[in-house]
């Protein structure tokens, strides 16, 4: 079983940066495709960025197109969402998963999450 373990949130200023990062346990994880999730309070979980397990492809949300940008090194087995230009509609809890199906079905097993906070 692939455990996903996401780092690099943290308070920002509106406009800012931040990386996140998607370590998984096992090496299998390089043949997975993988999205980015976030859920801000009081709200749904709701999908932001995907990739193939090659990196091909991505697929963004459209909120987030042209400012987030999703990676992956599979050497590290890990996936990266490069965030710019942070809004503070973007303050939520990020979780990256593996997908059942492309481009945006998560399989549902969810982490811990890393908190994006930004502030206006």
């Amino acid at each position: 079983q692939v455990q996903l373990v996401e780092s690099g949130g943290g308070l920002v200023q509106a406009g800012g940066s931040l990386r996140l990062s998607c370590a998984a346990s096992v090496r299998s994880f390089r043949f997975d495709d993988v999205g980015w999730f976030r859920q801000a309070p009081g709200k749904e979980r709701d999908f932001v960025a995907s990739i193939t397990w090659s990196g091909a492809s991505t697929n963004y949300a459209a909120s987030v197109k042209g400012r987030f940008t999703i990676m992956r090194d599979n050497a590290k087995k890990t996936v990266y969402l490069q965030m710019n230009n942070l809004r503070s509609a973007d303050t939520a809890v990020y979780y990256c998963a593996k997908l059942t199906k492309w481009p945006a079905e998560p399989d549902g097993d969810w982490g811990q999450g890393t908190q994006v906070t930004v502030s206006s």
